[in-house]
């Protein structure tokens, strides 16, 4: 099984942001559920806190009547407190001796140290504090209490006081549950408002679905609304109508390119099979088919050419054409080429001239040798009889500049556009045998821009000019 198709498919948008809700509102939730609960418990211990302290000083005032009074100590104390439910305390001396207890007070979780060699848990306080209350567990009740040291006049009393917790503890069960219910109940009105507002949220989304969705190769000039959209998708849209204008030029140039294709290779195609069916309509000598032969030799060879230049510019296209950079003596390149378009510049009385200080360039010599080649053939095909041919050098900050010119009929700004478009002619009632296909401009435009240059054409005056910028590059 293929690699690709075994990968899962992603998570959806609206999947991917629930979950994240989820987390957080599942997080957040935890530490609210956290905080209400400490809270509630604070309240309860200072709660405690204030009525263990009004315990105590209750007591405190107890103890006070034991010097004075001839009752008996546990008849004095057992009025100390009164009016309060679920509390219970006990006083003892400073040797451990129990005063008086409450009824049912069961100390049994608990270890109070009363003389230094002996085990401590709680540590007896004069004042009470929040952080002074301990909690310790019996077998059937859980207290919270703290220890506390008077004096009385010479004497010494320990003070245990606790409150029986379990009221306390029956709320907070209830309210447990109670606030889960509500945290659950919360969290799922939260999720279901997400949903729905990232279901709203991607509606947008969905509409440009559909729009996009009806777009076909005779739609290409379809394009999005960016304000009709909202600004987090307007980055998109415009994207979306870059691409959709490079596949509308692209797909454009493809149906021309091909039309051209066709058209071109049509004319030679027929031109073969005419003369062939002409020189096989009767019988002939030797000569006549030599010459039938050479003629369809010629048109061959043009098909060769053509097909050769388009597998050309379909790499360069795709980029598997890459400039082998050297070092290039731009005037030495030039005179090589006047000598080798030398006698057919003769034969066409044209002067081919040199201007401009040497220029030094990195390029591919093959390739800038293709497109000079190019640009001064299509020169002297297409220059005024008895006139010149220049090629110019000079340079800029950063481009060196070669200028090709020649005289020729003027020619429209709107023609100057096409020129290096495949196959465009500007006057396609020229023979083509004389003019070749079309693609020589097409083919030095991709050389000049595979060396990260670009060349233009200038026409002006009955004068044309083809400039050439090449960068700077030290070799």
């Amino acid at each position: 099984m293929n690699s690709v198709a075994m990968k899962k498919n992603p998570i959806s948008l609206t999947l991917r942001m629930i979950l994240f809700v989820v987390i957080t509102i599942g997080i957040c939730l935890f530490f609210i559920n956290q905080m209400v609960l400490q809270l509630v418990e604070r309240h309860f211990s200072e709660q405690d806190t204030a009525e263990l302290i009004v315990m105590n000083q209750a007591i405190y005032e107890r103890l006070q009547m034991l010097p004075d009074s001839n009752r008996p100590k546990s008849d004095i104390l057992s009025h100390a407190v009164s009016g309060h439910h679920g509390v219970f305390f006990q006083v003892r001396d400073i040797r451990g001796k129990i005063v008086y207890t409450s009824p049912n007070f069961d100390l049994s979780g608990a270890s109070i140290q009363i003389e230094s060699n002996h085990m401590i848990q709680y540590t007896p306080a004069i004042k009470i504090r929040g952080e002074d209350l301990k909690t310790w567990q019996t077998q059937i009740q859980t207290y919270r209490g703290t220890v506390s040291r008077y004096a009385v006049g010479d004497s010494v009393y320990i003070i245990i006081t606790a409150i029986d917790m379990g009221f306390h503890k029956q709320f907070l069960r209830s309210f447990r549950k109670s606030l889960a219910l509500i945290m659950m109940f919360a969290g799922l009105a939260t999720l279901l408002a997400v949903w729905f507002g990232v279901f709203q949220g991607l509606a947008p989304l969905r509409r440009l679905s559909v729009r996009v969705r009806g777009i076909e190769a005779n739609k290409l000039d379809f394009r999005l609304e960016t304000n009709a959209v909202p600004k987090e998708l307007q980055e998109l849209v415009q994207a979306f109508n870059q691409m959709i204008n490079g596949l509308e030029k692209s797909f454009k140039r493809l149906s021309s390119f091909s039309a051209d294709i066709a058209h071109e290779l049509r004319t030679p195609l027929t031109n073969i099979i005419t003369q062939t069916q002409v020189g096989l309509s009767k019988p002939r000598d030797i000569e006549e088919y030599k010459n039938l032969l050479y003629s369809n030799l010629e048109e061959q060879e043009r098909l060769a050419k053509m097909v050769n230049d388009m597998l050309w510019l379909a790499k360069s296209d795709h980029g598997f054409l890459k400039p082998v950079l050297e070092r290039i003596d731009l005037r030495k390149e030039i005179d090589d080429l006047f000598e080798f378009f030398e006698a057919f510049a003769e034969e066409q009385r044209l002067s081919l001239k040199l201007e401009g200080e040497n220029q030094f360039i990195g390029g591919d010599r093959a390739m800038l040798r293709q497109a000079f080649s190019n640009l001064l053939s299509n020169a002297l095909r297409f220059a005024t009889k008895e006139t010149d041919i220049l090629i110019r050098l000079g340079s800029s900050r950063n481009f060196v500049i070669i200028t090709i010119e020649n005289s020729c009929d003027q020619i429209a700004e709107h023609q100057l556009e096409k020129l290096f478009d495949r196959f465009y002619r500007v006057d396609p009632a020229r023979q083509r045998h004389s003019e070749g296909a079309g693609l020589g401009l097409s083919i030095v435009q991709s050389i000049i821009e595979a060396h990260d240059g670009h060349v233009e054409a200038i026409s002006k005056e009955n004068i044309i000019s083809f400039r050439i910028y090449l960068p700077k590059i030290a070799l």
